[in-house]
């Protein structure tokens, strides 16, 4: 072998040696899962935090036995709930804030929202205060009116609560049928008084 050849193979060998420093590659990756776990910890931190702000929230309403037949249903997903309003204010007390599977049946007791593996709840109709498309609700932006947003009120409270249909299409004859259904209930009210 000519000296150029032997010099060649020690260069390569001093270069390979500089690029496997074990040591310092393994204190780089121990450091790095320890922010990934510390930044986890606030975030759930953060979220009971929010949850104790909430805690004022009355317990949600499970539906009642013998529900009247459903005018609609769908399922799809639920994508959280925040403050009417306020798209960005996410609530998660009482489960509100757990995305999910939903199995949504509109009836003329009100809305039952079925979540399996998340709480279930039920919007009586009374409470009702309308729906409408739209394209975000916290944490989850869609196309312009990829989004059913149902509007209630719990306790002294104005909800939204944002579900996507597995066919979207359905968006707006559930509007149309919130819409309709708080009107009706709206002017029996004001007949009454």
């Amino acid at each position: 072998m000519t000296p150029a050849v032997i010099q060649l193979a020690a260069e390569a060998t001093q270069k390979s040696a500089e690029v496997t420093d074990w040591g310092a590659r393994i204190a780089w990756v121990i450091g790095l899962l320890v922010f990934i776990a510390f930044v986890y910890w606030l975030m759930r931190q953060g979220w009971k935090w929010r949850g104790t702000l909430q805690s004022d929230l009355p317990e949600l309403p499970a539906a009642p036995g013998g529900l009247p037949e459903h005018r609609l249903a769908l399922t799809g997903r639920y994508h959280g709930s925040t403050t009417a309003g306020q798209w960005l204010d996410r609530i998660v007390a009482h489960g509100l804030g757990v995305r999910s599977r939903v199995e949504l049946a509109l009836t003329d007791a009100g809305l039952d929202v079925v979540r399996p593996g998340a709480t279930d709840f039920f919007v009586p109709a009374a409470q009702l205060r309308g729906a409408r498309l739209d394209k975000g609700i916290a944490g989850k932006v869609l196309t312009e009116g990829g989004l059913l947003v149902v509007t209630w009120a719990h306790g002294d409270r104005l909800i939204d609560s944002g579900f996507r249909s597995d066919r979207a299409a359905e968006h707006a004859a559930w509007v149309e049928a919130i819409n309709d259904m708080n009107h009706s209930i709206t002017t029996t009210e004001g007949a009454e008084r």
